[in-house]
Parts: C-alpha cells; structure tokens; sequence
C-alpha cells in the first residue's frame, strides 16, 4: 500500500511539474480549457497548464516587422510600376488576436497588399514620390481600422523602394536636365541684366563728375603696374583727342584752294 502511494505521489509530481509553464516578460498565455478561452490571458512570469484539459497559445506582445511583397500598381497617370513596404505591427490583445482570427501576420499581409495597390492607384507619379509621408499615413490608418478588432495595432507604414520602368527613368532624367538648363538660362539673363543697370548707373554717374575718369585711369595704371608685365598703357584723355581733331579740320580747310568761279 505504501508503494503504491508512493508511486501516486511521484506520478502527481511529475504531473504538476510538467504543467509548470514560464512565460517571458514580453509573452502571454491564452489558455483554452475544456475548449473555452479563459481570460484574461496568463503571464508572465509562472503559470500553471493542466494538460489534457487545458491548451496554451503563446502570443507575443513585441512588435513584428512584416514585408509587403513587391506590388505591380498603376498610378492614376497611367504609370505601371513596382512598389513594396513595410509594417509594423504589435498585438495589443492577446486573446483576440488569437480567437478573432487564425493567422494575424498573414491576414495582415495580405490586408497591406492590397491596400498599397489601391491607395497608390488613386494618386500620379508625382504625388508619389514627393508626398510619400502623407501615403504612408494614409495606408496606416486604413490597415489599422482593419485590425483593431483582431486586438492588432498597426504602428508604422512605410513604403520601402519605387521600381521605376527604364523609358521613364529616361524621361524624368531628360526633364529633370532641362530644368536645370532653364534655371541657368534664367540666372545668366538675371546676371547681365544686373551688370547692364550697374554699368548704366555707373556711366551716369561719370557724367556728373568728369575727375573720376582721371581717377579711374590712375587706379588702373597702379593695378596693371602691380603685375610683372612689359606693357605700357599711356592714358590719352577724350578732351585732348577732340582739341586734335578740331585743329586738324581747322588746318585743312584753310589749306584747301578756293572754289573756281564758273564763266557764264
């Protein structure tokens, strides 16, 4: 009789200690006994599974990074490209996300391909690539309405790589050449305008004070005379080129012989 107790004891030892469960600081447990969810969920820390009667889910409460393959979108421009993204997601509530739904990752998954699709379906190339922050809003809230009710929380989207065709990585380099070549057409035509109006108010202000041509000249003696040069440059003023001028017409017409008189 004492051996049999004995063994009984063992045996229920053995039992208790194989129904002894540790779940991780980050991990819960939702227990189905007799096929009923019991909530709330256990852990972490010690938790105890009397098996047969009981069955345990471990659901964890990190988050999970899941890739959105690669999808072949059209945009609203009639652009056909390949586009793929990635979730992030983290279960809130243990046991819904495991009696709500049989697999979360993979209904996800397949929730975010084909909400890509028709969300950047709706917009053109440019408002792709230059509003992609406002997408990724967009595509968060709609995935995330989606999987509240399986306890689910979608934290962040984000659209990974934009798989551009050939001929229009051409043409978006041709345009984008172009561009540049109108802004330097535009700066260069806005430079010489500035130089002419610069050159203009600095003839008018010649004008009203003659001496600052002499000036002018002498600052640039000293600049060519800083270099080792052999060239000289004598200033000649405007008014001595005028005085010459008009001694020479005045000895050339008094030079010249008188016009023959005509005999009638």
């Amino acid at each position: 009789m004492n051996i049999f107790a004995i063994a009984a004891l063992v045996i229920v030892g053995f039992y208790l200690f194989s129904s002894v469960i540790i779940l991780r600081e980050y991990e819960r447990g939702v227990i189905f006994r007799l096929g009923r969810a019991l909530v709330p969920p256990k852990g972490p820390g010690l938790i105890l599974v009397f098996r047969p009667f009981d069955q345990i889910v471990r659901v964890s409460l990190r988050q999970e990074v899941l890739e959105v393959p690669s999808q072949d979108v059209i945009t609203r421009d009639n652009v056909t490209l390949k586009v793929n993204a990635v979730i992030t997601l983290r279960v809130l509530d243990p046991a819904k996300a495991v009696i709500e739904v049989t697999n979360y990752v993979y209904q996800t998954s397949q929730f975010a391909q084909t909400t890509l699709r028709s969300v950047l379906g709706e917009v053109d190339l440019d408002g792709l690539l230059s509003h992609r922050d406002a997408l990724n809003q967009r595509i968060q809230t709609i995935i995330d309405g989606r999987t509240e009710p399986w306890g689910v929380k979608v934290v962040s989207v984000e659209v990974k790589q934009v798989d551009l065709p050939e001929s229009m990585l051409r043409a978006m380099a041709r345009q984008a050449e172009a561009e540049r070549e109108k802004r330097s057409k535009i700066i260069n035509a806005d430079g010489e305008f500035e130089a002419a109006q610069r050159l203009v108010d600095a003839a008018r202000l010649l004008a009203e004070q003659p001496t600052t041509m002499q000036l002018r000249y002498l600052q640039t003696l000293r600049d060519i005379g800083a270099e080792k040069n052999t060239t000289i440059i004598f200033p000649l003023p405007i008014e001595m080129l005028s005085l010459l001028q008009r001694t020479v017409t005045a000895v050339t017409g008094a030079a010249a012989p008188p016009p023959e008189e005509k005999q009638g």
